[in-house]
């Protein structure tokens, strides 16, 4: 099969053996997949992968169980080992030893086939259509935050990042009635945004000095959590979704003076983002562009530039 390789220098298209099937896996001919801000710090050195990158993706089960095979289907990408004593004690997306699809230690979809445990996968209604669906990965980790922190109309929040993962954590917020201001530095993206919620310029985010119960981080960038310390209010909170390859340095003090809660924000609820999406949740809206596997140093080329979603069509059929 062909696959999309990470060596650890260079990211090239490859023929590879397709995946064994294993008990309890399946075999998933992958359709699309999605290119994350993620899968382009991993191409700065983020988690020292190597092999198939990606993990947002749909795609058709071929082989496992029968009454799985045909359905589509995308995937949850935290493989726990379910031995070690976090597993043991609820925490499996935190295992000791844990493999994450497409990031560390297990190959991820930007390939023709994947294999995951049966356990890691959700079966996608017909009503979702493949570019919704590419989206569920994402969506999940965005309605994540309505899982940690208690949000209610009265409360001011903001988002900061007009990027692929910012416009969602906004439409899961929107979605979910929680008024928000969404920080951004692209015009046209504020525009986007605009149809469904507030915005603003990033630039002027010191005219909000201690003003939000919540800000949520989505930036991608070292002076995101800056500038969130900035506009949360005392004793407010501040959660994390930005991961990136680079080590960033802050002075904590502000934190402890102000009381401010720091909460970190990854994977969230497939169920609640698939629920969302067959009751008219649209994200289309976020697609740039989507290129053959074969176009994929385009594709790259484009998602390093953009902040809208870059798909890639795998599927050879």
């Amino acid at each position: 099969m062909k696959a999309l390789i990470y060596d650890g220098q260079n990211l090239k298209l490859s023929e590879v053996d397709r995946p064994d099937i294993k008990e309890d896996h399946a075999l998933i001919r992958v359709l699309l997949a999605g290119i994350c801000n993620t899968d382009l710090e991993i191409l700065k050195g983020y988690m020292n992968f190597t092999g198939i990158l990606g993990h947002e993706f749909v795609g058709v089960v071929e082989q496992g169980p029968e009454d799985l095979i045909g359905k589509r289907v995308v995937g949850e990408i935290n493989i726990p080992c379910n031995e070690c004593d976090l597993c043991l004690n609820g925490l499996h997306r935190h295992c000791r030893n844990i493999r994450v699809l497409g990031i560390r230690n297990y190959d991820g979809v930007f390939a023709e086939y994947t294999l995951l445990p049966v356990k890691n996968l959700h079966i996608v209604p017909e009503k979702i259509e493949n570019e919704r669906a590419v989206f569920i990965e994402p969506l999940a980790a965005a309605f994540r935050i309505l899982q940690q922190i208690e949000l209610s109309g009265s409360q001011k929040v903001a988002v900061l990042g007009d990027g692929k993962l910012g416009l969602l954590v906004s439409k899961a917020l929107s979605f979910s009635k929680i008024p928000h201001i969404v920080f951004g530095k692209h015009e046209e993206k504020l525009s986007l945004a605009n149809k469904w919620t507030s915005t603003e310029f990033s630039h002027n985010f010191k005219q909000y000095d201690r003003y939000f119960d919540t800000v949520i981080d989505a930036t991608g960038r070292k002076s995101g959590i800056e500038q969130a310390l900035q506009i949360v209010k005392p004793e407010g909170t501040i959660v994390l979704k930005t991961t990136i390859a680079g080590k960033i340095d802050l002075d904590l003090s502000v934190v402890a003076v102000n009381e401010i809660k720091v909460i970190g924000s990854r994977c969230g609820p497939f169920p609640v983002a698939i629920s969302a999406l067959a009751n008219s949740l649209e994200v289309r809206d976020l697609i740039e562009s989507t290129f053959d596997l074969s176009e994929y140093q385009k594709a790259f080329e484009r998602a390093s530039k953009s902040s809208l979603k870059l798909l890639l069509k795998i599927d050879r059929q």
